[in-house]
């Protein structure tokens, strides 16, 4: 999540409003200390992964897509970690 000074915000508040548009978060601060969040309405068609990188919990590296990445379906009693070290040794 990225943070502005009420002064900074002040100086061009639409270019803070387009950037959450975008689906960006801004913490508003003051004197180091937020006073305010602009965060983008939730969206029904967004993925869950849509919406971390919209909350900036994760930041998307380079320009790939979600879809292009590799996907696995684990089943809800099997432990996801030991499937990703599974994958990862039978491929060495």
């Amino acid at each position: 999540m990225a943070r502005v000074t009420v002064r900074e915000f002040a100086y061009n508040p639409s270019a803070m409003f387009a950037r959450v548009e975008r689906g960006e978060r801004i913490e508003v601060t003051r004197h180091g200390e937020v006073i305010a969040a602009l965060v983008p309405p939730p969206r029904e068609d967004a993925s869950w992964y849509e919406e971390m990188v919209a909350r900036g919990e994760i930041r998307p590296v380079g320009r790939k897509s979600w879809d292009a990445m590799t996907h696995i379906d684990v089943a809800d009693d099997v432990d996801p970690l030991a499937v990703l070290l599974e994958t990862r040794e039978n491929e060495r």
